[in-house]
């Protein structure tokens, strides 16, 4: 899901816009206990198809600014400062 600036081979692997999602993600799918890893992928794709476009469009909005952030801070701890 790579904005359209951006080709998705040029996509970076660990980039702000999968920490955020991947954090709220997160943030759902262990509200509860996990037994085992079936449960795990069951809840993980159950969150992800509940989860709204409207999430990911917030996310990709705020991506310049913690991009910005980034460069900003030389590369180091930004996040504090957003």
């Amino acid at each position: 899901m790579a904005p359209d600036f951006i080709p998705p081979t040029l996509w970076p692997p660990n980039s702000p816009v999968d920490y955020a999602v991947w954090g709220i993600m997160q943030e759902r799918v262990y509200k509860k206990n996990i037994k085992d890893v079936d449960e795990l992928c069951q809840r993980t794709v159950e969150e992800w198809e509940q989860l709204g476009q409207h999430v990911i469009d917030n996310v990709i909005r705020q991506w310049r600014k913690r991009l910005q952030g980034c460069v900003d801070a030389d590369g180091g701890q930004f996040e504090h400062s957003l």
